[in-house]
Protein backbone atom coordinates (compact mmCIF):
# COMPACT_ATOMS: atom_id res chain seq x y z
CA UNK A 1 0.00 0.00 0.00
CA UNK A 2 1.59 3.35 -1.00
CA UNK A 3 1.28 6.36 1.37
CA UNK A 4 1.53 9.59 0.35
CA UNK A 5 3.57 11.89 2.86
CA UNK A 6 3.61 16.08 3.37
CA UNK A 7 6.74 17.29 4.39
CA UNK A 8 6.60 20.20 7.48
CA UNK A 9 8.19 24.05 5.88
CA UNK A 10 10.51 23.70 8.50
CA UNK A 11 11.94 21.18 7.27
CA UNK A 12 12.47 21.50 4.33
CA UNK A 13 14.02 24.90 5.42
CA UNK A 14 16.97 23.05 7.68
CA UNK A 15 17.47 21.09 4.24
CA UNK A 16 18.05 23.64 2.29
CA UNK A 17 20.77 25.60 4.60
CA UNK A 18 22.77 22.59 5.31
CA UNK A 19 23.09 21.91 2.11
CA UNK A 20 24.44 25.01 1.58
CA UNK A 21 26.69 24.75 4.18
CA UNK A 22 28.22 21.64 2.38
CA UNK A 23 29.45 23.18 -0.25
CA UNK A 24 31.49 25.42 1.97
CA UNK A 25 32.49 22.94 4.43
CA UNK A 26 34.25 20.13 3.35
CA UNK A 27 37.59 19.89 4.46
CA UNK A 28 36.86 18.00 7.74
CA UNK A 29 33.62 16.51 6.06
CA UNK A 30 32.01 17.11 9.68
CA UNK A 31 28.92 18.72 7.83
CA UNK A 32 28.74 16.47 5.32
CA UNK A 33 28.60 13.66 8.04
CA UNK A 34 25.90 15.33 9.97
CA UNK A 35 23.57 15.92 6.41
CA UNK A 36 24.47 12.24 5.97
CA UNK A 37 23.28 11.26 9.19
CA UNK A 38 20.23 13.45 9.01
CA UNK A 39 19.21 11.93 6.18
CA UNK A 40 19.41 8.54 7.11
CA UNK A 41 17.37 9.10 10.19
CA UNK A 42 14.93 11.09 8.05
CA UNK A 43 14.93 7.53 5.80
CA UNK A 44 14.71 5.33 8.83
CA UNK A 45 11.94 7.41 10.14
CA UNK A 46 9.76 7.11 6.97
CA UNK A 47 10.72 3.42 6.64
CA UNK A 48 9.26 2.72 10.35
CA UNK A 49 6.40 4.73 9.81
CA UNK A 50 5.74 3.06 6.65
CA UNK A 51 6.32 -0.70 7.98
CA UNK A 52 3.76 0.59 10.85
CA UNK A 53 1.37 1.56 8.55
CA UNK A 54 2.12 -1.84 6.44
CA UNK A 55 1.04 -4.02 9.80
CA UNK A 56 -2.02 -2.36 10.47
CA UNK A 57 -4.81 -4.71 10.53
CA UNK A 58 -7.25 -4.07 7.08
CA UNK A 59 -11.10 -4.93 7.72
CA UNK A 60 -14.26 -3.70 5.35
CA UNK A 61 -17.07 -2.78 7.34
CA UNK A 62 -20.90 -3.24 6.19
CA UNK A 63 -23.69 -1.97 7.36
CA UNK A 64 -26.61 -4.13 8.06
CA UNK A 65 -28.51 -2.39 4.82
CA UNK A 66 -25.02 -3.30 2.75
CA UNK A 67 -25.11 -6.75 3.72
CA UNK A 68 -28.58 -7.53 3.15
CA UNK A 69 -28.87 -5.29 -0.28
CA UNK A 70 -25.62 -7.24 -1.44
CA UNK A 71 -26.98 -10.45 -0.69
CA UNK A 72 -24.13 -11.67 1.65
CA UNK A 73 -23.32 -15.31 1.89
CA UNK A 74 -21.70 -16.04 5.40
CA UNK A 75 -21.16 -19.63 6.70
CA UNK A 76 -18.40 -21.65 8.21
CA UNK A 77 -15.76 -23.94 6.45
CA UNK A 78 -16.36 -27.70 5.67
CA UNK A 79 -14.65 -30.36 3.64
CA UNK A 80 -15.86 -30.88 0.13
CA UNK A 81 -15.40 -33.70 -2.54
CA UNK A 82 -13.03 -32.21 -4.89
CA UNK A 83 -12.69 -34.65 -7.45
CA UNK A 84 -11.12 -35.64 -10.74
CA UNK A 85 -14.47 -35.85 -13.22
CA UNK A 86 -15.64 -36.85 -16.69
CA UNK A 87 -18.38 -34.42 -18.42
CA UNK A 88 -21.25 -36.13 -19.47
CA UNK A 89 -24.82 -33.96 -20.47
CA UNK A 90 -27.94 -35.59 -21.02
CA UNK A 91 -31.44 -35.82 -20.00
CA UNK A 92 -34.07 -36.39 -17.14
CA UNK A 93 -36.37 -39.76 -17.89
CA UNK A 94 -38.23 -42.60 -16.49
CA UNK A 95 -37.97 -45.96 -17.09
CA UNK A 96 -40.33 -47.36 -19.51
CA UNK A 97 -42.35 -49.50 -16.73
CA UNK A 98 -43.18 -46.01 -15.54
CA UNK A 99 -44.51 -44.24 -18.66
CA UNK A 100 -47.90 -45.19 -19.86
CA UNK A 101 -49.92 -44.58 -22.80
CA UNK A 102 -53.56 -44.55 -22.71
CA UNK A 103 -55.39 -45.74 -25.73
CA UNK A 104 -59.07 -47.10 -26.77
CA UNK A 105 -59.62 -51.08 -28.21
CA UNK A 106 -62.72 -50.19 -30.34
CA UNK A 107 -63.59 -46.63 -31.98
CA UNK A 108 -65.36 -44.68 -29.73
CA UNK A 109 -66.42 -40.75 -28.99
CA UNK A 110 -64.87 -39.35 -26.14
CA UNK A 111 -67.91 -38.51 -23.44
CA UNK A 112 -65.69 -36.36 -21.19
CA UNK A 113 -62.35 -35.70 -19.97
CA UNK A 114 -61.79 -35.94 -16.10
CA UNK A 115 -58.15 -34.52 -16.24
CA UNK A 116 -56.02 -31.46 -17.94
CA UNK A 117 -52.07 -32.17 -18.33
CA UNK A 118 -50.34 -31.84 -14.83
CA UNK A 119 -52.88 -33.35 -13.03
CA UNK A 120 -51.68 -36.19 -10.60
CA UNK A 121 -53.44 -39.33 -10.85
CA UNK A 122 -53.60 -42.38 -9.27
CA UNK A 123 -53.70 -46.06 -10.58
CA UNK A 124 -56.69 -47.54 -11.89
CA UNK A 125 -58.35 -43.66 -11.63
CA UNK A 126 -60.89 -42.72 -14.62
CA UNK A 127 -59.28 -40.29 -17.00
CA UNK A 128 -61.68 -40.00 -19.82
CA UNK A 129 -65.09 -41.62 -20.85
CA UNK A 130 -66.11 -43.06 -24.03
CA UNK A 131 -69.53 -43.64 -25.57
CA UNK A 132 -70.82 -45.55 -28.62
CA UNK A 133 -72.77 -47.63 -29.56
CA UNK A 134 -70.61 -50.72 -30.31
CA UNK A 135 -70.13 -50.63 -26.87
CA UNK A 136 -73.76 -51.34 -25.87
CA UNK A 137 -73.68 -53.80 -29.05
CA UNK A 138 -71.06 -56.12 -26.92
CA UNK A 139 -72.88 -55.66 -23.68
CA UNK A 140 -76.31 -57.12 -25.35
CA UNK A 141 -73.95 -59.86 -26.96
CA UNK A 142 -72.49 -60.99 -23.77
CA UNK A 143 -76.18 -60.86 -22.22
CA UNK A 144 -77.45 -63.11 -24.90
CA UNK A 145 -74.68 -65.39 -24.59
CA UNK A 146 -74.89 -65.38 -20.78
CA UNK A 147 -78.36 -66.63 -21.19
CA UNK A 148 -78.06 -69.25 -23.68
CA UNK A 149 -75.32 -70.34 -21.55
CA UNK A 150 -77.75 -70.94 -19.11
CA UNK A 151 -79.98 -72.66 -20.96
CA UNK A 152 -77.51 -74.88 -22.48
CA UNK A 153 -76.47 -75.77 -18.82
CA UNK A 154 -79.64 -76.81 -17.89
CA UNK A 155 -79.70 -79.47 -21.37
CA UNK A 156 -76.49 -80.51 -20.49
CA UNK A 157 -77.28 -81.68 -17.20
CA UNK A 158 -80.57 -83.18 -18.31
CA UNK A 159 -78.99 -85.25 -21.35
CA UNK A 160 -75.91 -86.24 -18.59
CA UNK A 161 -78.64 -88.12 -16.46
CA UNK A 162 -80.61 -89.72 -19.39
CA UNK A 163 -77.38 -91.09 -20.90
CA UNK A 164 -76.62 -92.21 -17.06
CA UNK A 165 -80.00 -94.16 -17.02
CA UNK A 166 -79.96 -95.32 -20.54
CA UNK A 167 -82.73 -94.17 -21.92
CA UNK A 168 -80.80 -91.24 -24.59
CA UNK A 169 -78.28 -91.66 -26.86
CA UNK A 170 -74.51 -91.02 -26.15
CA UNK A 171 -74.37 -88.82 -29.42
CA UNK A 172 -77.65 -86.20 -27.83
CA UNK A 173 -74.95 -85.91 -24.80
CA UNK A 174 -72.10 -84.93 -26.66
CA UNK A 175 -73.79 -82.84 -28.52
CA UNK A 176 -75.43 -81.51 -25.23
CA UNK A 177 -72.27 -81.13 -23.58
CA UNK A 178 -70.45 -79.57 -27.11
CA UNK A 179 -73.22 -76.64 -26.99
CA UNK A 180 -72.64 -75.64 -23.71
CA UNK A 181 -68.96 -76.04 -23.54
CA UNK A 182 -69.04 -73.66 -26.73
CA UNK A 183 -71.05 -70.71 -25.00
CA UNK A 184 -69.82 -71.51 -21.54
CA UNK A 185 -66.09 -70.54 -23.72
CA UNK A 186 -67.93 -67.12 -25.55
CA UNK A 187 -69.35 -66.05 -22.62
CA UNK A 188 -65.66 -66.25 -20.96
CA UNK A 189 -64.51 -64.51 -24.47
CA UNK A 190 -66.99 -61.38 -23.86
CA UNK A 191 -66.71 -61.31 -20.19
CA UNK A 192 -62.56 -60.63 -20.87
CA UNK A 193 -63.80 -58.07 -23.06
CA UNK A 194 -66.36 -56.52 -21.08
CA UNK A 195 -63.31 -55.89 -18.59
CA UNK A 196 -60.82 -54.31 -21.22
CA UNK A 197 -63.22 -51.91 -21.28
CA UNK A 198 -64.14 -51.78 -17.84
CA UNK A 199 -67.21 -52.61 -17.69
CA UNK A 200 -69.05 -54.36 -14.69
CA UNK A 201 -69.83 -57.78 -16.21
CA UNK A 202 -72.32 -58.86 -13.18
CA UNK A 203 -74.03 -55.30 -13.48
CA UNK A 204 -74.42 -56.58 -17.22
CA UNK A 205 -75.94 -59.88 -15.99
CA UNK A 206 -77.96 -57.77 -13.66
CA UNK A 207 -79.64 -56.28 -16.63
CA UNK A 208 -77.42 -53.00 -16.84
CA UNK A 209 -76.19 -51.68 -19.94
CA UNK A 210 -73.94 -48.88 -19.38
CA UNK A 211 -73.88 -46.45 -21.73
CA UNK A 212 -70.24 -44.93 -21.62
CA UNK A 213 -66.93 -46.91 -20.13
CA UNK A 214 -64.10 -45.41 -17.91
CA UNK A 215 -60.47 -45.05 -19.83
CA UNK A 216 -58.25 -45.59 -16.65
CA UNK A 217 -54.53 -44.77 -16.00
CA UNK A 218 -52.42 -48.03 -15.41
CA UNK A 219 -49.81 -46.60 -13.39
CA UNK A 220 -50.24 -43.49 -11.01
CA UNK A 221 -48.21 -40.48 -12.09
CA UNK A 222 -48.95 -37.30 -13.73
CA UNK A 223 -50.73 -36.37 -16.95
CA UNK A 224 -47.62 -35.79 -18.95
CA UNK A 225 -50.09 -34.89 -22.07
CA UNK A 226 -53.70 -35.26 -23.96
CA UNK A 227 -54.28 -35.23 -27.31
CA UNK A 228 -57.89 -35.57 -27.72
CA UNK A 229 -60.93 -33.47 -27.09
CA UNK A 230 -64.39 -34.08 -25.60
CA UNK A 231 -66.82 -35.39 -28.75
CA UNK A 232 -64.02 -36.76 -30.79
CA UNK A 233 -64.30 -40.09 -32.39
CA UNK A 234 -61.15 -41.88 -32.07
CA UNK A 235 -59.65 -44.78 -33.66
CA UNK A 236 -58.76 -48.63 -31.95
CA UNK A 237 -55.28 -48.20 -30.81
CA UNK A 238 -55.21 -44.38 -30.63
CA UNK A 239 -52.68 -42.62 -28.53
CA UNK A 240 -54.97 -40.49 -26.35
CA UNK A 241 -53.11 -39.60 -23.11
CA UNK A 242 -49.59 -39.98 -22.04
CA UNK A 243 -48.82 -40.85 -17.80
CA UNK A 244 -45.74 -40.46 -16.18
CA UNK A 245 -44.50 -41.14 -12.62
CA UNK A 246 -42.21 -38.51 -12.17
CA UNK A 247 -41.27 -40.58 -8.98
CA UNK A 248 -39.19 -42.40 -10.88
CA UNK A 249 -37.12 -39.88 -12.99
CA UNK A 250 -33.62 -40.25 -12.98
CA UNK A 251 -30.51 -38.61 -15.01
CA UNK A 252 -29.86 -40.25 -18.53
CA UNK A 253 -26.13 -39.21 -19.38
CA UNK A 254 -24.12 -39.45 -22.55
CA UNK A 255 -20.50 -40.56 -21.85
CA UNK A 256 -18.12 -40.76 -24.87
CA UNK A 257 -15.52 -43.46 -26.21
CA UNK A 258 -13.09 -41.96 -24.64
CA UNK A 259 -14.05 -41.64 -21.49
CA UNK A 260 -15.91 -45.10 -21.18
CA UNK A 261 -13.07 -47.07 -19.05
CA UNK A 262 -13.36 -44.51 -16.01
CA UNK A 263 -17.34 -44.88 -15.39
CA UNK A 264 -18.61 -47.72 -13.31
CA UNK A 265 -21.49 -48.23 -11.16
CA UNK A 266 -21.72 -46.91 -7.66
CA UNK A 267 -19.85 -43.57 -9.21
CA UNK A 268 -21.69 -40.12 -7.94
CA UNK A 269 -22.90 -37.93 -10.03
CA UNK A 270 -23.30 -34.05 -9.56
CA UNK A 271 -25.55 -32.31 -12.51
CA UNK A 272 -27.57 -29.23 -12.93
CA UNK A 273 -30.55 -28.21 -14.83
CA UNK A 274 -31.52 -25.02 -16.78
CA UNK A 275 -34.45 -23.88 -14.76
CA UNK A 276 -32.44 -23.95 -11.30
CA UNK A 277 -29.27 -22.39 -12.29
CA UNK A 278 -26.87 -22.06 -8.83
CA UNK A 279 -28.68 -25.74 -7.63
CA UNK A 280 -26.52 -28.83 -7.69
CA UNK A 281 -28.39 -32.28 -7.51
CA UNK A 282 -26.76 -35.45 -6.67
CA UNK A 283 -26.81 -38.62 -8.17
CA UNK A 284 -25.81 -42.68 -8.25
CA UNK A 285 -25.12 -44.32 -11.05
CA UNK A 286 -26.83 -47.69 -11.28
CA UNK A 287 -26.74 -48.86 -14.47
CA UNK A 288 -24.00 -48.33 -17.37
CA UNK A 289 -25.01 -49.59 -21.38
CA UNK A 290 -23.10 -52.08 -23.18
CA UNK A 291 -24.01 -50.79 -26.92
CA UNK A 292 -22.82 -47.40 -28.02
CA UNK A 293 -24.98 -45.34 -29.61
CA UNK A 294 -23.48 -44.17 -33.59
CA UNK A 295 -24.40 -39.83 -33.55
CA UNK A 296 -22.63 -39.55 -31.27
CA UNK A 297 -20.38 -42.43 -30.31
CA UNK A 298 -21.38 -42.65 -26.61
CA UNK A 299 -23.13 -44.79 -24.03
CA UNK A 300 -25.86 -44.36 -21.71
CA UNK A 301 -25.12 -44.12 -18.08
CA UNK A 302 -28.27 -44.29 -15.58
CA UNK A 303 -28.33 -42.34 -12.35
CA UNK A 304 -30.63 -42.54 -9.43
CA UNK A 305 -30.97 -39.14 -7.75
CA UNK A 306 -30.82 -38.63 -4.61
CA UNK A 307 -31.55 -35.31 -3.63
CA UNK A 308 -34.82 -35.71 -5.61
CA UNK A 309 -37.38 -32.35 -5.51
CA UNK A 310 -40.19 -31.87 -7.19
CA UNK A 311 -40.23 -30.21 -10.51
CA UNK A 312 -38.09 -32.80 -12.33
CA UNK A 313 -39.55 -33.07 -15.68
CA UNK A 314 -38.69 -35.73 -17.63
CA UNK A 315 -36.94 -34.32 -20.97
CA UNK A 316 -34.94 -31.60 -19.10
CA UNK A 317 -31.68 -31.08 -20.05
CA UNK A 318 -29.02 -31.40 -17.70
CA UNK A 319 -24.97 -31.04 -17.21
CA UNK A 320 -22.90 -33.53 -15.08
CA UNK A 321 -20.07 -34.04 -13.85
CA UNK A 322 -18.98 -37.84 -12.80
CA UNK A 323 -16.71 -37.93 -9.93
CA UNK A 324 -13.82 -40.80 -10.54
CA UNK A 325 -11.32 -39.78 -8.00
CA UNK A 326 -12.54 -38.37 -4.80
CA UNK A 327 -10.64 -36.13 -2.26
CA UNK A 328 -12.24 -34.44 0.62
CA UNK A 329 -10.56 -30.65 0.72
CA UNK A 330 -11.50 -27.60 2.19
CA UNK A 331 -13.18 -25.74 -0.35
CA UNK A 332 -15.12 -22.46 -0.79
CA UNK A 333 -16.98 -21.08 -3.98
CA UNK A 334 -14.92 -18.90 -6.72
CA UNK A 335 -16.97 -15.66 -5.41
CA UNK A 336 -15.44 -15.80 -2.08
CA UNK A 337 -11.96 -15.91 -3.55
CA UNK A 338 -10.06 -12.22 -4.94
CA UNK A 339 -6.64 -11.96 -6.32
CA UNK A 340 -5.12 -8.87 -5.67
CA UNK A 341 -1.37 -8.01 -6.48
CA UNK A 342 -0.21 -11.43 -7.29
CA UNK A 343 -1.38 -12.98 -3.89
CA UNK A 344 -4.86 -14.50 -3.19
CA UNK A 345 -7.54 -13.38 -0.77
CA UNK A 346 -10.67 -14.32 1.12
CA UNK A 347 -12.48 -12.88 3.25
CA UNK A 348 -13.24 -13.88 7.17
CA UNK A 349 -16.79 -12.14 8.40
CA UNK A 350 -17.41 -11.26 12.06
CA UNK A 351 -20.39 -9.58 13.18
CA UNK A 352 -20.15 -6.00 15.09
CA UNK A 353 -23.43 -4.53 16.59
CA UNK A 354 -25.38 -4.18 13.74
CA UNK A 355 -22.55 -4.02 11.08
CA UNK A 356 -20.30 -6.77 9.76
CA UNK A 357 -16.32 -6.53 9.31
CA UNK A 358 -14.75 -8.01 6.57
CA UNK A 359 -10.75 -9.18 7.18
CA UNK A 360 -8.68 -10.75 4.36
CA UNK A 361 -6.61 -13.61 4.56
CA UNK A 362 -4.02 -14.64 2.14
CA UNK A 363 -4.53 -18.23 1.16
CA UNK A 364 -3.54 -20.67 -1.70
CA UNK A 365 -5.65 -22.57 -4.19
CA UNK A 366 -5.97 -25.72 -5.35
CA UNK A 367 -8.19 -27.64 -7.92
CA UNK A 368 -11.25 -26.19 -9.04
CA UNK A 369 -14.27 -28.26 -9.25
CA UNK A 370 -17.24 -26.49 -11.44
CA UNK A 371 -17.90 -23.19 -9.25
CA UNK A 372 -15.52 -24.05 -6.01
CA UNK A 373 -11.73 -24.09 -5.39
CA UNK A 374 -9.64 -26.09 -2.90
CA UNK A 375 -8.29 -23.58 -0.42
CA UNK A 376 -5.07 -24.00 1.57
CA UNK A 377 -4.56 -21.71 4.37
CA UNK A 378 -0.74 -20.48 5.41
CA UNK A 379 -2.41 -21.10 9.16
CA UNK A 380 -5.42 -22.81 10.42
CA UNK A 381 -8.14 -20.69 11.11
CA UNK A 382 -10.97 -21.75 13.70
CA UNK A 383 -13.45 -23.99 13.16
CA UNK A 384 -16.02 -21.30 14.34
CA UNK A 385 -14.64 -18.73 12.09
CA UNK A 386 -17.34 -17.23 9.46
CA UNK A 387 -15.97 -16.56 5.84
CA UNK A 388 -17.56 -14.30 3.15
CA UNK A 389 -18.68 -17.16 0.46
CA UNK A 390 -19.45 -14.56 -1.93
CA UNK A 391 -18.84 -10.74 -3.36
CA UNK A 392 -14.90 -10.95 -2.93
CA UNK A 393 -14.21 -8.74 -5.57
CA UNK A 394 -16.69 -5.94 -4.03
CA UNK A 395 -15.04 -6.64 -0.49
CA UNK A 396 -11.65 -5.88 -1.59
CA UNK A 397 -12.08 -2.70 -4.00
CA UNK A 398 -14.25 -1.02 -0.82
CA UNK A 399 -10.90 -1.89 1.07
CA UNK A 400 -8.70 -0.38 -1.63
CA UNK A 401 -10.68 2.46 -2.07
CA UNK A 402 -10.95 2.98 1.85
CA UNK A 403 -6.51 2.92 1.61
CA UNK A 404 -6.39 5.55 -1.06
CA UNK A 405 -8.55 8.28 1.12
CA UNK A 406 -6.59 7.23 3.88
CA UNK A 407 -3.28 7.75 2.07
CA UNK A 408 -4.62 11.22 1.27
Amino acid sequence: MKTIKYIPVKTMLLALLLTSCGDSKTEDGHDEATHSETEKNHSEGETDEENHTEGEAKEVMLTQEQFVALQMEIDTLAQRNMSGYVEANGTLEVPPQNEANITTLAGANVASIEVIEGDEVKKNQAVAYLSHPSIIQIQSDYLNAYSNSLFLKQEYERQKRLYEAGVASGMNYQKATADYQASTAMVKGLEAQLRQYNINASGVRNGTIYQRVALRSPIAGVVEKVFIKTGQYVEPQTNLMEIVDTDHVHADLMVFEKDVDKVKKGQKVRFSIQSRPGKELEAEIYSVSQTFEQDPKAVHVHAEIENKEGGLIPGMYIKGKIEVDNQQTIALPESAVVTEAGKTYVFTAQREGDAWSFTPIEVMTGEKDGDWIAIRFFETPSPKTRFAFNNSYYLMAEMNKGDTEHSH
